[in-house]
């Protein structure tokens, strides 16, 4: 988390995100983002953080970040999520604005978590 002494770079502020959803900490990786927070994903979208979080902490995703990249306040990172005990690889373009993260879009073939659900 950030201190009094000085703010995370974007790229502190995404890896900590990420740090704090595979350690199952909501509490902490809610804080690294905005109440409206929005996420556009290939199965769906959600335009709130609590919207948001709602699904995390029930999908309760790994993540494995094999490459990062930033741009300014952009991130990008390059990462395998494990989805239902399936790895994807998947790209997540993330947005911060302030030392928040503002919106989130993931792409992603969406074929292996398609096929488990039948």
């Amino acid at each position: 988390m950030t201190t009094t002494d000085h703010a995370l770079s974007t790229k502190e502020l995404v890896s900590s995100f990420i740090k704090a959803l595979n350690e199952e900490d909501f509490a902490t990786a809610r804080s690294y983002v905005y109440d409206n927070f929005s996420f556009d994903g290939v199965l769906g979208s959600r335009d709130s953080a609590d919207a948001y979080f709602k699904d995390m902490e029930k999908m309760r995703f790994k993540y494995d970040i094999k490459k990062t990249f930033t741009d300014g306040d952009d991130v990008c990172l390059l990462y395998d999520i494990n989805m239902q005990g399936t790895n994807i690889f998947t790209c997540g373009w993330y947005k911060v604005q302030n030392g928040k993260i503002k919106s989130l879009k993931v792409v992603f073939d969406p074929r292996p978590v398609l096929e488990a659900k039948k």
